[in-house]
């Protein structure tokens, strides 16, 4: 469980209510049904409109990864293929067929198998980079649809404003109904603006961001699985292996910059 990522969304929601609070006002001004129902429902449909249903539940079932991040040991995932290096450089190649289900990455297993079969390196790189490419589309079309969700959300609370300010205009000589049309004018562009701002973006973003170890992994078996195949020392694999890891730490912004 990523608890910031539960601490962010909360402190958001948070600091929003207790501002609202200083300011006098309470929790139930916020609360409009017919807001919601113009913005999230107006703004489920454009997304509806705009993706496939299984793009859609690829993207509802990834929000679990948003909270619960895959866990990824890039250190053992090079011991692992350390190993491997080590089999095959003692008992061949072909050992590696009967190791390959022991694997603990689909990827890694696909790979061992390839190699075991005798593939052309060429295509062994093929078939690995192909496999990385396609989980890069699903988790960066999963993250399209919570971006799509934040950008449409703001124009639904801006049409839900102008209705509420329709109803308002229609019913000037009744000032008993000129409460409950401005509340759902602003109420809706405050449902618009939060679900983007404070929810849809940042999942997008959370997303990216907790996947990019995983295709650093992916990118480790790769490289190691086509040094297995070259003929590598294990020694050497290793080495080769744990460069990533080093270049994945130097590439990260410095405290102060």
């Amino acid at each position: 469980m990523d608890i910031f990522a539960i601490i962010g969304l909360f402190m958001g929601l948070g600091f929003i209510l207790t501002g609202q609070a200083l300011e006098g006002g309470n929790i139930g001004q916020l609360i409009q049904i017919t807001a919601a129902f113009i913005v999230i429902g107006g703004t489920s449909g454009a997304v509806f409109l705009s993706f496939p249903i299984p793009v859609l539940k690829d993207a509802m079932l990834s929000i679990k990864d948003i909270f619960m991040p895959p866990v990824v040991d890039l250190t053992a995932l090079i011991a692992e293929i350390g190993r491997f290096a080590t089999k095959a450089r003692k008992e061949g190649i072909i050992a590696l067929e009967k190791e390959a289900a022991l694997a603990s990455d689909p990827l890694l297993t696909l790979g061992l198998e390839a190699v075991a079969d005798g593939t052309d390196p060429t295509l062994v790189r093929e078939i690995m980079e192909n496999q990385i490419e396609q989980l890069e589309n699903k988790i960066g079309t999963s993250a399209k649809v919570f971006e799509s969700f934040g950008g449409y959300s703001p124009t639904l609370g801006i049409i839900g404003a102008v209705l509420g300010l329709i109803q308002v205009m229609q019913n000037l000589s009744d000032p008993s109904k000129l409460g409950a049309g401005i509340a759902v004018a602003f109420v809706a562009t405050i449902y618009g603006l939060f679900a983007a701002n404070l929810v849809m973006l940042p999942f997008a973003s959370r997303l990216r961001c907790n996947y990019a170890k995983v295709f650093l992994a992916k990118t480790i078996i790769c490289e190691g699985i086509l040094s297995i195949q070259a003929g590598e020392s294990p020694a050497l694999i290793e080495r080769k292996l744990q460069s990533f890891i080093l270049d994945s730490k130097s590439s990260a912004p410095k405290k102060g910059q």
